[in-house]
């Protein structure tokens, strides 16, 4: 089945997410307690927003 134009701009926006926590997991050695802290928060404000993308997805696939 082909694919949709639409699907591989999401699935390159996907890898570029994954590329880009790869970058912030080589800065966390050298970052403070409160920066990493700080960034916890930022990160799973990010994983609420995925879930619901994906919870979304599942729905539709139902």
């Amino acid at each position: 089945m082909p694919v949709s134009g639409e699907l591989i701009r999401a699935m390159n926006y996907v890898e570029d997410i994954t590329t880009t926590l790869r970058r912030i997991c080589i800065y966390i050695p050298n970052m403070s307690t409160e920066e990493r802290l700080r960034l916890a928060e930022s990160l799973r404000a990010a994983g609420v927003a995925i879930n619901a993308a994906i919870g979304d997805l599942e729905k539709a696939a139902q």
